[in-house]
């Protein structure tokens, strides 16, 4: 009796393992970032493509974007941002699929460069069990550009300053036109007024 039980326990513990077992079912083949630079502030997104080199389906249960935030004033902070798409969403055998996750920076945000880490957690078909099993978490780390406010102060104080001498400029040849144009007018009512009144009309002579 106690051999059939410890048969019976040992059996279901490996089902148990079976189940709970972890096996890796994807590959993150690309995960890039929309810019080049960001600034404070700013909005994107992350494109992650996830390709299914097993034999069976998979389904991407979570897809997460992790970013380690450095303040202006030295504290660290770390938001995690998750995908636009409707999980879990299946991807079949030899199949690639390609997903956006969404990202928004803090405003008080500090310059220089951070390595968001982008994390898949996927699941494999057993069609033996008719089960989803866990896999490991595919992974993939980017790096982001964060520049500089007042770099981006500067360039915008440029910006305004070629604005306002093309407008200067626009102004001054504008200002030269119509001086021209009242030159030439005065010229020309001068010549008129100097014909009307030096040309005499011509006297009839008396019968």
């Amino acid at each position: 009796m106690n051999k059939k039980i410890a048969l019976v326990s040992f059996l279901t513990f490996l089902v148990l393992m079976g189940f709970l077992k972890t096996v890796e079912a994807a590959t993150i083949t690309s995960a890039t970032l929309d810019k080049d630079t960001y600034l404070a502030g700013q909005t994107g997104y992350v494109s992650v493509t996830i390709y299914n080199d097993k034999s069976e389906k998979i389904r991407v249960a979570e897809l997460t974007a992790t970013i380690n935030y450095y303040y202006t004033d030295g504290t660290v902070y770390v938001q995690k941002f998750f995908t636009s798409a409707t999980l879990p969403d299946e991807i079949q055998e030899g199949q690639t699929e390609t997903y956006q996750i969404p990202i928004s920076l803090p405003t008080n945000l500090a310059s220089g460069y951070t390595n968001p880490l982008v994390e898949a957690r996927t699941e494999i078909w057993q069609p033996q069990t008719e089960h989803w099993i866990s896999s490991d978490r595919a992974s993939s780390q980017l790096k982001l550009y964060v520049e500089s406010s007042y770099k981006q102060s500067y360039e915008t104080s440029q910006l305004e300053l070629e604005e306002q001498m093309a407008a200067n400029k626009n102004l001054s040849n504008t200002v030269t036109v119509l001086e021209i144009a009242t030159l030439v007018f005065a010229a020309v009512s001068a010549f008129l007024m100097f014909f009307v009144f030096t040309i005499r009309p011509r006297q009839i002579p008396q019968a």
